[in-house]
């Protein structure tokens, strides 16, 4: 492990993205931290991150958030859950309820149940609360209030997806959402996977491809999902995501 394994690109135009992130709501920040960084939490979420799985399907028995956490992955009644699940999944999607299925480990739940203390996973969970990131992300939101942030990493494999949501949990705090991006350094537009921004009418109005060592920004609500990852897509449309919050 390098002696920092968060450190931020000291190249960064704030200015110009905030200025960006004023227009628009939302903002891609590419090369956010420097090389070296990037590339090593990229090496941790694929080769020494535990996934468990994150779905919901409205509609069904299996409304709600649901989870299969990394332990039970390896069980025989996990994998036949995640199996019913999924399919339940599909079938919501198409009934265009919301439906979402992709691989996870909640840093944050892992944290507070002492899942693995000392991981390489809290560590990185405390650079995203250290006052250098927060104040990033006030700078470029222009939202001064924000104090924490919460994270999970994520991957969307093939197959895999999060369908149209807003994020309204504003009452919790939420105020701007963040993806952090280490897939792999190539992730071609066919592949899928990208996160995309539909105004009222449902048509989509911007989309951000899930660059390497990007980290995308957006005011919330706002109507947003994960496009569907394609079945020859590769393994790697990997990130660490969550809010960050005013409470």
């Amino acid at each position: 492990m390098t002696k920092k394994l968060f450190e931020l690109n000291p190249a960064l135009d704030r200015a110009k993205l905030a200025q960006e992130f004023a227009a628009n709501t939302r903002v891609q920040v590419r090369d956010f931290l420097t090389e070296e960084t990037a590339s090593e939490i990229r090496e941790i979420l694929a080769q020494a991150t535990p996934w468990g799985l994150a779905m919901q399907a409205d509609g069904s028995d299996f409304e709600g958030p649901q989870q299969i956490l990394p332990k039970d992955m390896r069980a025989a009644e996990g994998q036949r859950r995640a199996q019913t699940i999924g399919q339940a999944t599909d079938a919501s999607a198409a009934r265009g309820d919301y439906a979402f299925r992709f691989a996870q480990y909640p840093i944050l739940q892992a944290l507070q149940e002492g899942w693995d203390e000392g991981s390489p996973h809290e560590i990185l969970l405390e650079h995203i609360n250290a006052p250098e990131f927060i104040q990033l992300a006030r700078e470029i939101t222009g939202e001064a209030d924000l104090i924490k942030a919460d994270g999970q990493a994520t991957l969307f494999a093939r197959q895999q997806f999060l369908g149209r949501h807003i994020d309204s949990h504003v009452q919790e705090g939420w105020k701007i959402a963040y993806v952090m991006n280490f897939t792999i350094d190539d992730w071609h537009p066919d592949w899928g996977g990208y996160l995309l921004f539909y105004d009222e009418d449902g048509d989509v109005v911007q989309g951000f491809r899930p660059r390497f060592n990007s980290l995308n920004l957006f005011r919330v609500p706002q109507a947003h999902a994960v496009s569907f990852v394609a079945p020859f897509a590769p393994v790697g449309r990997f990130a660490v995501t969550g809010w960050l919050r005013t409470q």
